[in-house]
């Protein structure tokens, strides 16, 4: 790969990425990149350093080098909250809902990051869920609902290209169906995703290319024509 700038893959490049926490390297020169309106995933097994992936894009681990390129421009140096402006949202895995607030009050919070945001009444149309417990406080919505609503704040700000972290994990098989529903219905909108995920069942269906990482380093992609003949191979890789 090069980290040159290519029109075609507008949305993000990732080149020669390494990343620290303290003085713990995770991350040994990631590389993929993703074109708008793809979704991508990254797979590997536990520690392999997907979601140090995730955090490296946006500037929240230590230090790191090499190359972040966003619709053109390189953000490796510059600061989180800068990063995020360029429409860039993050859904971790412990979701960062405020537990306090309802439902409501958690969509209309976040500060746009650029324009185009979702309205709350769009997200709601989207959520039915939500819509129904609009009123309720986040202490008091289950698992998937929390998920729902993280996921519609960060659509919320504006973002459109989309980190997401586990979204699935612990969730029941109807809820997941709905996230899946709803992650194919912001591609055909031109969302750009990129999701760390465990359930392969769940992803293998939504992506365009699987990235595999092991020890911090992507060790393979796999387009979607490519996955069929490749499935044994990647159980393997993944313990699965």
């Amino acid at each position: 790969m090069t980290s040159a700038f290519r029109p075609d893959f507008e949305a993000l490049q990732v080149s020669n990425l390494h990343a620290y926490y303290g003085e713990s390297h995770i991350l040994h020169g990631i590389e993929f990149e993703v074109r708008r309106g793809e979704l991508i995933t990254l797979l590997g097994r536990n520690g392999a350093g997907k979601t140090t992936t995730l955090r490296a894009i946006l500037g929240l681990t230590g230090r790191r080098s090499g190359s972040v390129n966003l619709n053109g421009q390189e953000v490796i140096d510059w600061p989180t909250h800068r990063i995020a402006h360029l429409g860039v949202g993050y859904c971790p895995e412990e979701r960062g809902i405020f537990a306090s607030l309802s439902v409501e009050e958690n969509l209309v919070l976040p500060p746009q990051v650029r324009s185009g945001g979702m309205s709350v009444e769009e997200l709601y149309a989207m959520f039915p869920n939500l819509a129904e417990r609009r009123k309720s406080q986040g202490t008091r919505l289950s698992g998937g609902e929390q998920q729902m609503l993280a996921m519609a704040r960060i659509l919320r700000t504006g973002a459109n290209l989309l980190l997401l972290d586990e979204i699935t994990e612990g969730l029941a098989p109807v809820i997941v169906q709905k996230l899946g529903d709803v992650l194919g219905a912001l591609k055909t909108r031109g969302y750009t995703v990129i999701l760390v995920e465990q359930n392969f069942r769940f992803a293998a269906p939504l992506a365009d290319r699987h990235y595999v990482i092991e020890h911090g380093k992507v060790v393979e992609c796999i387009s979607r024509e490519q996955l069929p003949s490749r499935m044994d191979a990647l159980h393997q890789r993944l313990g699965v």
